[in-house]
């Protein structure tokens, strides 16, 4: 089936503990044309564990994605139908990350090492499910990283009908570095999905990792179909808005007062289904980076929103320590 989801040249990145449902509200009142991700959610968790926790989200967020963390193709495939049937626009398939806890499940980039399962299970959910489904991948895996093997890697997806495919633009080193650390090492190597992108042309490829800034944004965007961005829009949100405006999506915020005074009444429905104010605000701490009373306001809320019974007036008070003047806007 086409892919009717509007087509994205930002997203941000799955991150854990950090991309749950109201963090990808709040990024939504900030960038109204990127597309959100979840947290990784591993297979065990989706069909054993909170399901409707893992599954909620608000209509506001579409386009969202669903990343699953497996490697068992029936497993993935019965999660692909949840994620369909609870209206998610997109499953994206892990196949990037390196840490030691995602390995012992034979999931996460040690799946790069075996491109006939990852094919496997795209095709059977794409069979499964009528959206589209996606793969998340890095260069390689220790020292498994030609570009042969990566041409490889990617030509099997794409018999196996992947969508789209993201590509962190380092690779993965599956012992004696800290998922931290491989954040860092070894060096990016944005030529290489420049390159992979020129022998897939038909193939939606979006560039992953180190990207910061606007200029670089603007320079992967003429050689890539997108950009995903992970910790630098979780802890500078106000990029994404310059980033939209730069790219002419409509509806972007005016200022980041804005932005806070459209997250009032979700955040007052929140509270009155029982959210507490902190599991909210703390995906607001960076908003007002770089402006005057920056400090003042994440400490308020640092401080004040934790509070047993604390509501939006601890919002009111944050926002007073920033001058609407100096905050500037997209």
């Amino acid at each position: 089936m086409a892919d009717m989801t509007p087509f994205c040249r930002l997203s941000v990145a799955p991150m854990l503990d950090w991309t749950d449902r109201h963090c990808r509200y709040f990024l939504r009142q900030v960038a109204p044309g990127a597309r959100l991700f979840t947290e990784m959610i591993t297979t065990g968790a989706l069909e054993h564990g909170e399901r409707a926790r893992f599954l909620a989200f608000d209509a506001a967020e579409h386009p969202v994605a669903v990343q699953l963390g497996g490697s068992e193709s029936e497993a993935l495939t019965r999660c692909a139908r949840l994620a369909a049937q609870a209206g998610f626009d997109e499953v994206n398939l892990n196949v990037g990350c390196p840490s030691d806890r995602v390995q012992s499940g034979r999931f996460g980039a040690c799946l790069m090492l075996e491109p006939a399962t990852v094919a496997s299970a795209v095709e059977a959910m794409r069979e499964a499910v009528d959206i589209p489904v996606s793969v998340k991948c890095r260069l390689g895996v220790d020292e498994h990283d030609s570009y042969p093997l990566l041409h490889d890697f990617t030509a099997r997806l794409v018999e196996a009908g992947v969508s789209r495919l993201y590509v962190h633009a380092r690779k993965a080193w599956l012992k004696g570095l800290s998922p931290k650390q491989n954040r860092d090492v070894p060096p990016l190597d944005y030529p290489r999905v420049y390159r992979l992108k020129r022998d897939f042309p038909q193939l939606e490829i979006h560039l992953n990792g180190g990207v910061t800034e606007r200029a670089a944004v603007e320079a992967h965007l003429a050689r890539v179909d997108g950009v995903m961005i992970g910790r630098a829009a979780y802890h500078n949100p106000w990029l994404l808005a310059e980033l939209e405006t730069g790219l002419g999506v409509p509806g972007v915020p005016a200022s980041r007062h804005e932005v806070v005074a459209r997250m009032l009444p979700y955040m007052e429905r929140q509270l009155a289904a029982g959210v507490r104010l902190h599991a909210i605000t703390r995906h607001m701490l960076g908003l007002f980076q770089g402006c005057p009373g920056a400090r003042a306001w994440r400490r308020t809320l640092s401080e004040e929103a934790p509070r047993p019974g604390a509501g939006v007036e601890v919002l009111e008070r944050a926002l007073a320590c920033v001058p609407v003047e100096a905050a500037g806007s997209a």
